[in-house]
C-alpha cells in the first residue's frame, strides 16, 4: 500500500532514539522528509546519516530541549527555513521519573507539565494555522496506555499524559473540517531503553532479578512479549498518512492487548 507520504514534510519531537526515532525512520522510508530533534547532537547526526543512506525521504536535525521555553520558536523557524511549511507533526516527549503520584514533588510536577504538556500545545499551535490553510495536516501525539489504565509507579506519567487526551480530542473536533486530523498513539510495553530502565527500577524496588521482572511483565501481555519499535512506528506511519484520512479524534493502542478493558 502506498501511504501517500512522498514529499510530505514532517517534524518528529524527541526523536534521537527510541519511539521517536522509530517513527521518523518509518515515515522517511515512505518518502516523507523529516526533521528530527533531541538534546544529543552526535546521536541525531548519526540517525540522519542512517536515514539518508536508505534513500526515500531525507532527514535533517536540530538540537533542542523541550524544557527550554525557546524551543517552540526555534522549531518554528527551523521548519520554515528547511521546509517552508509542515504537513505532519508527531508530538513525542520523554517520560517523567517513575514514582507514586501521592509522593510527587510539586516542583517536579510543574516542570514536567511544562515539558510534556505546554511544549506540545505551544509547538502545535505554531504549525496548525499553516496546516489548516493548506487543507491537509496530521497531528499525532504519542502518549501511553496509562491514560486508559493507569500504570503502577508511573503516577506522574499517567496524570500528565491524560491531560493531552482532552486537548487532542478537542482539536480533532475543531480542525478536521479543514483537513487536519488529530489522533493519539498509545504504546504499551515497547522494547526501548526507557522500558529497560523501568524494568530495572521495578527489579530494584521488589528485590527481584531484572530478567524475572521482564518475564512476569510479558506474561501479562496476551501476545506474550514486548513490542518492537518497528511495530509501533509502522502504526504511527499509517496514522499520519493520506490513507488514514477518516481516522480522527482516536486513541489507538499498540500494546499487544495488555489493556484489559474494551
Amino acid at each position: 500500500m502506498d501511504l501517500g507520504l512522498t514529499g510530505k514534510r514532517a517534524l518528529v519531537l524527541a526523536s534521537s532514539r527510541g519511539l521517536g526515532l522509530g517513527i521518523a525512520e518509518a515515515i522517511a522510508a515512505e518518502g516523507a522528509d523529516v526533521l528530527i530533534t533531541g538534546r544529543d547532537g552526535a546521536r541525531l547526526e548519526t540517525a540522519v546519516e542512517a536515514i539518508n543512506a536508505r534513500g526515500a525521504g531525507k532527514a535533517r536535525f536540530v538540537v533542542t530541549d523541550l524544557s527550554d521555553k525557546a524551543t517552540p520558536e526555534l522549531l518554528e523557524q527551523t521548519v520554515k527555513a528547511e521546509f517552508g511549511g509542515l504537513d505532519i507533526l508527531v508530538n513525542n516527549t520523554g517520560g517523567p521519573p517513575p514514582g507514586l503520584m501521592s509522593d510527587a514533588d510539586m516542583s517536579v510536577v510543574h516542570r514536567q507539565f511544562e515539558i510534556m504538556v505546554m511544549s506540545v500545545m505551544d509547538i502545535t499551535a505554531r504549525f496548525l494555522p499553516g496546516m489548516r490553510a493548506q487543507g491537509w495536516g496530521r497531528v499525532l501525539t504519542v502518549a501511553s496506555s496509562g491514560v486508559i489504565q493507569p500504570i503502577p509507579n508511573l503516577g506522574l506519567s499517567n496524570a500528565l499524559r491524560a491531560t493531552l487526551v482532552g486537548w487532542s480530542k478537542s482539536m480533532a473536533n475543531e480542525t478536521a473540517g479543514d483537513g487536519v486530523t488529530f489522533n493519539m498513539l498509545l504504546p504499551g510495553r515497547i522494547d526501548t531503553d526507557r522500558l529497560k530502565q523501568l524494568d530495572a527500577a521495578n527489579a530494584k524496588r521488589s528485590g527481584k532479578d531484572v530478567a524475572e521482572v521482564a518475564k512476569a511483565q510479558q506474561a501479562q501481555i496476551p501476545v506474550g512479549r514486548y513490542g518492537d519499535v518497528e511495530e509501533f512506528a509502522n502504526t504511527a506511519a499509517f496514522l499520519v498518512s493520506a490513507r488514514a484520512s477518516y481516522i480522527n479524534g482516536s486513541m489507538i493502542r499498540c500494546d499487544g492487548g495488555a489493556i484489559k478493558s474494551v
